[in-house]
């Protein structure tokens, strides 16, 4: 769709405003195009307009969305429910993005984010401490990964 593809080049040349007005209109066109409702959700997110995107990113998923949308959607909808203080539903949200998409890894670390907002730090730093281990390119996280992944999971361990 032309008119999508234009919105998005608006977006990705820095014209938030105006890719999110096309984008609103859009929405409102194509109320069952998921793609549509998802790109909106993200204009409202560029601008800083979280709790308006709720609703289209929502809409997307319910929708379905190819992977790489979906994998966007679900993250973008977890975030924006933690930015908002909607700690239980950014955690629903990011915990069904990783059951469906596992290996993409920015939804661990969201959930992360989020388990540490529900004072869950322990959790957080286990899964942080993981991904780091098993992403990480940098030579000395390399030479202590079997250490940060011992460690990850035994954090509050004291050895005498």
């Amino acid at each position: 769709m032309k008119q999508l593809e234009k919105a998005i080049e608006l977006r990705n040349n820095g014209k938030l405003e105006e890719a999110n007005k096309l984008l609103v209109r859009l929405a409102v066109q194509f109320p069952n195009d998921a793609g549509v409702q998802y790109h909106c959700a993200w204009s409202f997110d560029v601008l800083g307009k979280e709790s308006e995107a709720v609703p289209y990113y929502e809409l997307a998923i319910k929708l379905g969305l190819n992977d790489s949308d979906a994998k966007g959607a679900y993250l973008g909808l977890g975030s924006t429910y933690r930015t908002l203080g909607e700690y239980k539903k950014a955690r629903k949200v990011l915990e069904e993005g990783i059951e469906c998409y596992p290996d993409y890894l920015a939804l661990r670390v969201f959930h992360a984010m989020t388990l540490y907002n529900e004072k869950e730090y322990e959790k957080a730093m286990e899964i942080l401490l993981l991904t780091l281990a098993q992403t990480s390119s940098d030579e000395s996280i390399k030479t202590y990964k079997r250490a940060i992944e011992f460690y990850a999971k035994n954090l509050n361990e004291i050895w005498k």
